[in-house]
C-alpha cells in the first residue's frame, strides 16, 4: 500500500493514511526493539495520537496495528516499572490510563490486527477496539495477577462483556495465555486469518465499514457503547437519542438520494 499521509506521534507511534483508503486511519504500535510493551512515552504518544484521531472528522475508521513482526505489543514495559518508586507510579498511572481509554474513546469503528503476542495491556489495547482480527499466530491473555498486580487497561471491564464474566474470571484468575483457535472459540477475537494476513484483512473490513455514512457511523457506535448494559428500555432511548442525531443530518438525505436513484452516496459527513 501507498501511504500518502503520515504523522509520528513521539517515537514510537505512527498515524498511516493509503492511498484508496483516505477515510482509513492507520495507528500503528512502532516499537519493535521492545515488542511494543508500552513505556511511559509510548503511552502518552498513544494518547496524543487518539486525540488527534477524535478531532479529524476524515476518520471514519481507525485500525490498530504492530510494526513487529512477531508481536502486536507485549503489555506495560516492566523493565520500566521496576525503576520505579512508589511515587512514580502513582504519577505514571494517569498517563498509562490515559492511552487505553483514548483508544477505547475513539468516536469511529475500531479494528484492532493482531498476530504473534497481545498480552496484558496489549491484549487491552485490543479489547478496547471495536472488532479484532487475529491471525494464527496469535496468543492473547491477561497474566498481570502473575506479576502481582490485576489488569489495569480496562481488562477486567472489557473481557466480561466480550465473553461473559465466568470466562473472564477463569482467564484472568489463572493468567494464561489462550492460542489463537482458542481464542477465536471463546469470542476473544472476532475473526481468524492465516498466518501474517491480520494487517490486510483489518484494513479490507475498514474499508468496507469506511463506506458507509461517517456521521451514521459514529451514532451507531455511540449507541453500542452507551446502551451496552442497560435494561431494555433505557437502551432503547439511548438509541433514540442517536437516532434523533442523525435522521436530519445531511448524511441521511444524501443515503436516501443515492439509494432513490441508485448511485453511490457522497456523504458530506454532516
Amino acid at each position: 500500500m501507498t501511504v500518502t499521509s503520515e504523522q509520528r506521534f513521539g517515537e514510537f507511534v505512527v498515524v498511516r493514511v493509503h492511498e484508496g483508503q483516505e477515510h482509513v486511519a492507520e495507528l500503528v504500535l512502532d516499537r519493535p526493539k521492545a515488542m511494543n510493551a508500552v513505556s511511559t512515552d509510548m503511552a502518552r504518544s498513544i494518547g496524543a495520537a487518539c486525540a488527534a484521531l477524535a478531532a479529524d472528522q476524515d476518520v471514519r475508521v481507525t485500525v490498530l496495528t504492530s510494526s513487529h513482526e512477531r508481536a502486536f505489543c507485549v503489555g506495560a514495559d516492566l523493565k520500566e516499572r521496576n525503576s520505579f518508586t512508589d511515587a512514580e507510579l502513582v504519577r505514571q498511572r494517569p498517563t498509562a490510563r490515559a492511552a487505553y481509554t483514548g483508544v477505547l474513546d475513539l468516536p469511529m469503528p475500531t479494528v484492532a490486527a493482531v498476530h504473534g503476542f497481545a498480552l496484558g495491556g496489549g491484549f487491552e489495547l485490543a479489547l478496547s477496539c471495536d472488532l479484532i482480527v487475529a491471525d494464527r499466530t496469535a496468543v492473547v491473555g491477561l497474566p498481570e495477577v502473575s506479576v502481582g498486580v490485576i489488569p489495569g487497561g480496562g481488562g477486567t471491564q472489557l473481557l466480561p462483556r466480550r465473553i461473559g464474566a465466568a470466562r473472564a474470571a477463569e482467564l484472568v484468575f489463572t493468567a494464561r495465555r489462550v492460542e489463537a483457535a482458542e481464542a477465536r472459540e471463546l469470542g476473544l477475537v472476532d475473526e481468524l486469518v492465516e498466518a501474517g494476513q491480520d494487517r490486510a484483512q483489518a484494513l479490507a473490513l475498514a474499508g468496507r465499514i469506511a463506506a458507509n455514512s461517517p456521521v451514521g457511523l459514529r451514532a451507531a457506535k455511540r449507541a453500542l457503547r452507551l446502551g451496552h448494559g442497560l435494561d431494555l428500555r433505557a437502551g432503547l432511548e439511548v438509541e433514540d437519542a442517536a437516532w434523533r442525531s442523525v435522521a436530519f443530518s445531511g448524511d441521511r438525505a444524501e443515503g436516501v438520494a443515492a439509494f432513490n436513484e441508485k448511485r453511490k452516496p457522497n456523504w458530506p459527513g454532516e
